[in-house]
């Protein structure tokens, strides 16, 4: 699985990072779980399904709703935070196989995204 670093909270390669709901939370790349790691046990202890809508972040609560959008084409999906990472590069969040798709980025493979967090459990 990838995954990214950055500095403290609000800094660093991520981008900027609010907390209000719904609003731009971080902006960064982004990228996708390859389809091997199916069936493997994420963070939250759910297996990896690359069907479903779900993503990896480093710092958000399992069960955040996130709207992710790929600057490059405008399309959005929203994705359930049920890992952690990524922690290779400056990524900002790793997105199932279903949710690369819908984003239009598998061909890229890493693509500048806007996070804006929708709900927190």
């Amino acid at each position: 699985m990838a995954g990214c670093t950055s500095g403290p909270r609000g800094t660093g390669p991520g981008g900027a990072r609010s907390g209000g709901k719904g609003a731009v939370y971080q902006t960064g790349p982004a990228t996708y779980y390859a389809d091997r790691f199916s069936g493997r046990r994420t963070a939250s202890g759910e297996r990896y399904r690359p069907s479903r809508l779900t993503a990896a972040h480093r710092e958000l609560p399992f069960g955040s709703r996130v709207r992710v959008t790929n600057q490059d084409n405008g399309r959005s999906v929203t994705v359930r935070i049920n890992d952690r990472g990524p922690y290779a590069g400056h990524r900002v969040i790793d997105l199932s196989g279903r949710a690369a798709r819908k984003l239009r980025m598998r061909r890229a493979g890493v693509v500048p995204v806007t996070l804006e967090v929708l709900s927190r459990p």
